[in-house]
């Protein structure tokens, strides 16, 4: 069975970028579904009912928020293809992190 992946972000969002950078590393083919912040459309408040922001990934009709999250995500359930997006080192993995969190904050 093949992965049925959807986006949901929107073009300006530094964090929604920052999903659409890590599928592209992977070489992952996804849906992207634009939302429109001030009119939300019912799949995305029915994906992510508590915080209402972009970007959330949908896997297989499951739901997972947060952009780092869903870095980490992407790099657990697709480690076998290209070079991980995370060390494995701890130390090093939570620089990374910092990287990712400063990069957003610009």
């Amino acid at each position: 069975m093949e992965d049925k992946l959807v986006l949901l972000d929107f073009w300006a969002s530094p964090f929604a970028m920052r999903v659409r950078i890590a599928l592209a590393e992977k070489g992952i083919k996804y849906e992207s579904k634009e939302e429109d912040l001030f009119d939300k459309s019912p799949l995305f408040l029915e994906m992510n009912p508590v915080h209402k922001k972009v970007p959330v990934l949908i896997h297989n009709g499951k739901p997972i928020c947060e952009s780092l999250i869903i870095v980490e995500y992407i790099d657990e359930v697709w480690h076998d293809k290209s070079t991980p997006l995370l060390p494995s080192d701890p130390y090093q993995r939570s620089q990374a992190r910092f990287g990712l969190i400063m990069l957003t904050k610009r």
